[in-house]
């Protein structure tokens, strides 16, 4: 199937999507020259239309992060098999089948539990050919609005998310355990000059990478290192200083987004 095929917007749609693209682009390559390494754009394009997805792919976006489940499915049924689709919102366990068999499903970034892992384990098709990233989610804000499990606090003391880390790599060969995700308090990235849950999030991330080697456990993260996805439209620049590997950009290149129905 050539692009002509696929849905596309208008042709003014697609110059606004390019140009947001472009200043989202060069506002990381000024955060990288205070970091120490290039994090990885995930476009989110949730309540936005597949055209708008399609339009992006074209100007050289793979990665897409999408909330809804059905969306999502709706989305990678339509659009090239190369998009590399995140699942970024809260995860039910009755829609790990769902999602399991999108076919070119690249990570799940909101793992919270050893059941909804097994049941990815259990529903990735033996046909998949590389297995599924993970993130687990870590509720650094401790916000009752938010999932996650609590941020690891100690190298050696056993936590939900240690343990879930553990099952990943003992019993989930189709996973590979990514990385650790959260969603950090906006106002503290707006109000200070470093985001207190970023910090707690590569704490929590140095922990779990201390309790892993203790255990004897390897095959996680990229080259030996846990990854971090942290910052959205909002405070991405903050988190790219404080050490992302993964942003989530929204609004900042589709715009605000009217209520779900």
């Amino acid at each position: 199937m050539s692009t002509s095929d696929y849905p596309r917007p208008s042709e003014d749609r697609i110059a606004e999507l390019r140009e947001n693209l472009l200043i989202i682009r060069s506002k990381i390559a000024a955060a990288v020259r205070l970091s120490d390494k290039k994090p990885q754009l995930v476009a989110v394009s949730k309540i936005k239309p597949a055209e708008d997805v399609m339009a992006c792919y074209e100007d050289g976006q793979l990665h897409f992060g999408e909330n809804y489940v059905q969306e999502l499915v709706d989305k990678a049924e339509k659009l090239p098999q190369e998009i590399r689709w995140h699942f970024i919102g809260a995860l039910q366990s009755n829609k790990c089948k769902a999602l399991a068999a999108i076919p070119n499903l690249y990570a799940v970034e909101t793992l919270d539990s050893i059941k909804k892992a097994d049941l990815f384990q259990k529903s990735l098709p033996d046909t998949r050919s590389i297995p599924l990233r993970i993130f687990i989610q870590i509720n650094t804000s401790s916000e009752d609005s938010k999932s996650g499990l609590p941020p690891i606090t100690s190298t050696s003391s056993s936590s939900e998310a240690v343990d879930l880390a553990k099952h990943i790599l003992q019993k989930c060969p189709a996973l590979h355990l990514e990385g650790l995700m959260t969603i950090g308090s906006i106002e503290a990235s707006t109000t200070q000059d470093e985001n207190e849950d970023f910090d707690k999030l590569k704490e929590s991330r140095d922990n779990l990478e201390a309790a892993l080697k203790e255990a004897g456990l390897t095959g996680w993260g990229q080259d030996g290192k846990l990854q971090l996805s942290m910052g959205m439209s909002a405070d991405f620049e903050n988190a790219i200083k404080q050490g992302s590997d993964n942003v989530r950009v929204g609004s900042s290149i589709f715009g605000a987004r009217p209520k779900k129905q």
